[in-house]
């Protein structure tokens, strides 16, 4: 894997390691609540991070696009994960527990 120059970290590092790192510190979930979507809020991090994914890019060979289609198929296959989760939960709440034992007395 190539590495990037860093500017908060070790002056190299991978740029898969780098890009994580940028991801999970960045701030998704208030750009989520101001009402913004999913896709706006990945191009409003690739805009914030422009220079360094340029950097990315000037090096950028078969081993690293390689690198790149394994973490497309392993966040896609997390979307599924949680997809199915996501249904299942909607199931279970929507499951009503009767119990067959309490019978109504039947008034004569």
């Amino acid at each position: 894997m190539k590495k990037i120059l860093n500017k908060n970290q070790n002056k190299n590092e991978p740029w898969f390691k780098w890009l994580t790192r940028e991801l999970n510190s960045y701030e998704a979930f208030q750009d989520f609540e101001s009402g913004k979507n999913p896709r706006d809020v990945a191009e409003d991090f690739i805009s914030r991070n422009s220079i360094a994914i340029s950097e990315v890019f000037e090096n950028f060979d078969e081993e690293d696009q390689d690198t790149l289609d394994q973490f497309l198929k392993l966040t896609e296959c997390e979307m599924h994960v949680f997809r199915i989760l996501e249904k299942h939960i909607a199931l279970r709440n929507k499951i009503r527990f009767v119990d067959f034992k309490k019978r109504k007395k039947i008034k004569s």
